[in-house]
């Protein structure tokens, strides 16, 4: 097999050289120094500070409501991709750009802005609040927090591909008598759901991790509204390093699992449709 071709950057094994050197730099010997401060600690302790039903109370409503944020975008995202790639509307350009917004704008900046706007005495809080809806400090201000955070990865995975998706095959479907549903369940689904997996597994992952944002609106209430970033963050302020560093690698270790897992499904699925 041929893996030399011609290009404007430095050849093959120079730019493969760099590109694996600056990915130890950067990703590999964090992760590796974080699994090897973990080694300081046996199993039986290891599994009793991970397996602590505080900490355990934590993984529940972080995973819990990552996954339902994700959940929300992967829907709501799809809908926004849509209507910004088919329709031409007035304020088409501010809408895409507000999409983008949750990435340059501070997590904390946004927590605070959160908690704040839906507090019990906050514009949106003070009205729900009277009819018996409490948003800010529990586990629906933290979905919140988590589906602002996480809208943009499944609005711009998922964009693209609809752009260049061609519609003479909708047409054509079209022309063959199949309905609108038909169409977006035969045609247009199995073309984007690669992107709309990708996106919603960037969501969930980026979540899991989130804390600026969170920090505010939870309202911290252990078994209740902790979030494991909060556990980890305690733990060093406690200096008990090996304790944050042994949750911080069962945090590690589940993306890492779920990222591998939705890339094998993605690559299962691009061979079974060729």
């Amino acid at each position: 097999m041929k893996w030399k071709q011609s290009s404007v950057l430095p050849g093959f094994n120079l730019s493969l050289g760099y590109s694996v050197l600056y990915l130890s730099l950067i990703v590999l010997l964090p992760l590796a120094a974080l699994i090897s401060k973990s080694m300081g600690l046996d199993w039986a302790s290891f599994w009793a500070i991970v397996t602590e039903p505080r900490v355990v109370a934590s993984y529940k409503v972080t995973f819990g409501a990552s996954l339902i944020a994700a959940l929300i975008n992967l829907f709501v995202g799809l809908l926004i991709a849509w209507v910004l790639v088919r329709y031409a509307f007035p304020g088409k350009r501010f809408i895409d750009a507000l999409v983008d917004l949750p990435f340059a704008l501070p997590t904390a900046v946004a927590g605070i802005a959160l908690a704040t706007l839906y507090a019990p005495n906050g514009f949106l809080g003070a009205p729900l609040d009277r009819l018996g809806i409490k948003i800010a400090f529990t586990p629906a201000g933290i979905v919140l927090a988590l589906t602002f955070i996480t809208l943009p990865f499944v609005v711009r995975t998922v964009q693209p591909v609809l752009e260049d998706m061609e519609k003479e095959l909708e047409e054509a479907a079209s022309s063959l008598g199949a309905t609108r549903w038909q169409i977006f369940c035969k045609v247009i689904l199995p073309t984007i759901f690669p992107a709309l997996l990708t996106g919603f597994t960037l969501a969930f992952a980026r979540a899991i991790g989130e804390f600026g944002s969170v920090i505010f609106i939870a309202g911290n209430m252990p078994f209740k509204s902790e979030i494991t970033p909060l556990m980890i963050i305690s733990k060093l302020e406690q200096y008990d390093y090996l304790g944050a560093t042994a949750i911080a690698v069962v945090m590690l270790v589940v993306s890492f699992a779920l990222l591998l897992l939705i890339n094998g499904l993605q690559w299962w699925m691009t061979r079974h449709r060729r």
